[in-house]
């Protein structure tokens, strides 16, 4: 009965999480940066603040938010803070010792939990993913479809959004691709960390339509 729409919801879902963003960049710099646990556990923390996204949807949470522009406000510079201070971090990167790279490379110097942390406060401090789901849920989700159907296209989202960033991770975590960036690891720190300060200036100063 409700295919139809849950099949709307995944297209326009997956056309949103396949577009580059903060998530994307977050993912990628730790996968390259400090292996497969820690891009897997990156990942798996988006995956969560889709969770934390989709509960005050159906809470209703997300549309007081959307309407109090002190709150929304507030909302926005946090997340904006959040990737200018990750973005400046990784600006002063500097050349690794050739002799520490072996050991950088297996991941021992980025804990999952701080992955995984870094994953969750990148997605939940999203203003764009508040007003993503917050639109998903009010115009594109019938409002008198159950609330236990709704929950069940949030769990396809943010199991969805997870196993779609532990793919990337996968990808950029592989040997070969690690060893080429690692091998430019700081100008590749530094690159990643230019376009999360973009990222964060474009959302601190930008429209967010």
């Amino acid at each position: 009965m409700y295919w139809t729409e849950f099949l709307t919801v995944a297209l326009i879902h997956l056309l949103a999480v396949a577009s580059p963003g903060p998530d994307f960049a977050v993912v990628i710099r730790e996968s390259v940066s400090h292996g497969r646990r820690a891009g897997i556990c990156t990942a798996l923390g988006v995956g969560c603040g889709i969770s934390l996204h989709v509960a005050y949807s159906l809470l209703g949470i997300g549309l007081i938010v959307a309407q109090s522009l002190t709150l929304f406000t507030l909302l926005k510079w946090l997340a904006a803070g959040y990737l200018l201070y990750i973005g400046v971090r990784a600006l002063r990167a500097r050349p690794a010792d050739p002799a520490l790279l072996e050991a950088l490379g297996d991941g021992a110097a980025r804990s999952g939990r701080g992955a995984f942390a870094s994953g969750f406060l990148t997605n939940a401090l999203n203003p764009k993913a508040t007003l993503f789901f917050l639109s998903l849920f009010s115009v594109v989700i019938d409002p008198h479809t159950p609330r236990a159907v709704q929950a069940g296209y949030g769990l396809y989202l943010a199991c969805a959004t997870a196993a779609f960033f532990c793919l990337v991770a996968l990808l950029f975590s592989q040997a070969r691709v690690r060893a080429g960036f690692m091998r430019m690891g700081h100008w590749f720190d530094r690159a990643m960390g230019a376009v999360l300060v973009a990222l964060g200036l474009r959302l601190a100063f930008g429209e967010l339509a």
